[in-house]
């Protein structure tokens, strides 16, 4: 049971549900709400207190739900309203809060406002998206910045001779905050779903809301880059005032709401001013740039995002410490491996390796989540799920890959190749469906999925709930540690070490207590408790094989433990 703290979302465990993908059942091979209301007595089990669904709005499903065409409604592959009420109700009786994932930035094209907007300059809508007319005479786009999704981030409209902006799919156009009658209309938006009784949102690429007047063109940049002008899309001054402006209108109301904002390129600086409470409207913040890869392992002839690498460890620990340093008096930040946009952690972080599967896993949680801040933890981490293995290049879907398949392979590598690298960073390789046994489809539905699936024993549910050794039940045991007091408020210090350990202490009120990982798939010996341990010390949690002599700790490979001083 969470004890009180003040204010009471920094005792927040955060466990995000993936709707397509947790539980179908229906059996049309889709995930959907109905499914996840019948796996709530297994999370309240787990331990987590809060959900976080991504988007089941009505939606044409160009991106997985994120290019909404109707706010207020569900998207029939997911259930009905009544569904909804059901899994809120539900959940608040397992004392589980429910925050939906808000979509701030921008709408489908098949959203009613666009639709109108489409139909001339002088229609009352048509301010609601961003437009601009072309370069000579409508023929060139009005500048040369890039969209996420590949392109430019302008898509032509014959009906005006003027583009709209997207700064994503061109299927998903940006809304116009400048306009207040956008505004409200969020805002309304906002107040009609925690009317419904969810506790909050995760408001999605929110960074964005705000561009840069006249649209410059970017010059000067490396080649093959241009066009990516983040600077001018991204952190605009006006974007902390819109979202306390929006945040305040439904706190007004609902008071004890909860707001994270994805916030993928924040510095911890940018981190501190969106929740600030007098400046922006965020209780914390996602951000992307916690984990450096090791550059010197890629290609720099391809795009760095999709190559596989390993974690650069000595930027991590800055990175973190940065984190924890800045946020500290906010709760601390976010703690998150993997979400639906990156790779299952124990596959990039971790080592999928039978012999060190599971004790990575594990290791991983300790590491993570017993920092100060929010833990975030992804649908299946917590039995050890794997990225999901494809077998073709053609099996996947991601909208970056097919330009990054056509480069390689006239660079010469393999289509095998290709995969190997595809499956270690695609946001694809996270989504496959939750395994809750290892029949045919893993127990998510008696249908094929609509994304593929691993089935595996010892990594699913079934198996994990009943074993007391299992990576879900060492789970259990963190959240159980992260939900106390202590783990709640404690300062966070990093301890220096090579970069074969990522250590660090917590402390308040004189009590002390020390967390040391083994990153290595070798035994390592940490020799440094004597400033630690004391009169004497006592073990909070450990996973296995770890040893104490004396003041040294022998970790075996990727072990870890939590040490308290007495």
């Amino acid at each position: 049971m969470t004890n009180q703290v003040e204010p009471w979302w920094h005792g927040i465990v955060l466990y995000q549900v993936y709707p397509k993908s947790f539980q179908d059942s229906n059996n049309d091979g889709i995930g959907d709400i109905k499914g996840i209301t019948s796996r709530l007595d297994y999370l309240k089990d787990l331990g987590v207190n809060m959900l976080w669904l991504n988007p089941v709005f009505a939606s044409p499903q160009v991106d997985n739900g994120y290019d909404v065409s109707d706010y207020h409604s569900i998207d029939p592959e997911f259930g009905t309203m009544e569904d909804v009420e059901e899994l809120i109700e539900e959940a608040h009786k397992r004392d589980i809060k429910i925050i939906f994932d808000f979509v701030a930035n921008h709408t489908s094209d098949q959203h009613p406002w666009f639709l109108e907007a489409l139909k001339g300059k002088d229609n009352p809508y048509r301010d609601y998206y961003l437009w601009a007319d072309g370069k000579e005479g409508g023929q060139l786009a009005p500048n040369n910045w890039q969209s996420f999704f590949g392109g430019s981030v302008w898509e032509y409209d014959a009906n005006s001779n003027q583009y709209y902006f997207h700064l994503f799919a061109k299927e998903m156009p940006d809304l116009n905050w400048r306009n207040p009658q956008v505004r409200q209309a969020l805002k309304d938006i906002g107040l009609f779903w925690l009317g419904k009784g969810i506790d909050g949102f995760r408001v999605d690429a929110f960074i964005h809301i705000d561009k840069e007047d006249g649209y410059p063109d970017v010059f000067g940049l490396p080649e093959g880059e241009i066009g990516l002008a983040e600077h001018f899309y991204a952190h605009q001054p006006s974007v902390n005032g819109y979202m306390k402006d929006w945040a305040d209108a439904l706190r007004q109301e609902y008071p004890d709401i909860f707001i994270v904002g994805e916030a993928s390129s924040s510095s911890p600086e940018l981190g501190l001013w969106y929740t600030d409470p007098y400046q922006g409207g965020c209780n914390s913040v996602i951000t992307f740039r916690y984990f450096t890869d090791d550059e010197s392992l890629k290609d720099h002839r391809l795009p760095s995002n999709l190559q596989e690498s390993k974690l650069e460890i000595n930027s991590f620990k800055q990175i973190i410490s940065a984190w924890q340093y800045t946020m500290m008096h906010r709760g601390g930040p976010t703690l998150y491996w993997n979400n639906h946009d990156l790779a299952r952690a124990v596959s990039r972080f971790g080592n999928e390796n039978p012999e060190f599967r599971q004790q990575s896993a594990k290791m991983l949680a300790i590491l993570m989540y017993l920092q100060k801040g929010i833990p975030i933890i992804m649908n299946g981490e917590e039995i050890g799920m794997r990225n999901l293995q494809f077998h073709s290049l053609t099996e996947l879907e991601a909208p970056e890959t097919n330009a990054f398949i056509e480069k390689a392979r006239r660079l010469g590598y393999s289509d095998e190749g290709i995969l190997k690298n595809l499956q270690a960073t695609i946001k694809d390789s996270s989504r496959g469906v939750m395994q809750w046994d290892d029949s045919e489809y893993a127990g998510f539905s008696e249908h094929e999925p609509w994304s593929g699936v691993n089935v595996e024993g010892i990594y699913n549910v079934r198996d994990q709930v009943g074993d007391p050794s299992s990576i879900y039940h060492f789970y259990k045991q963190v959240i159980d540690l992260k939900k106390t007091n202590f783990f709640i408020e404690a300062y966070w210090r990093l301890i220096d070490t090579n970069n074969e350990f990522y250590a660090y202490e917590r402390q308040i009120n004189g009590r002390v207590v020390l967390v040391i990982c083994n990153l290595t798939d070798k035994e390592r010996e940490f020799d440094s408790l004597h400033q630690w341990y004391g009169q004497g010390h006592t073990v909070l949690l450990e996973n296995d094989g770890v040893r104490h002599e004396g003041t040294k700790v022998i970790l075996p490979p990727y072990g870890a433990s939590v040490i308290e001083r007495i």
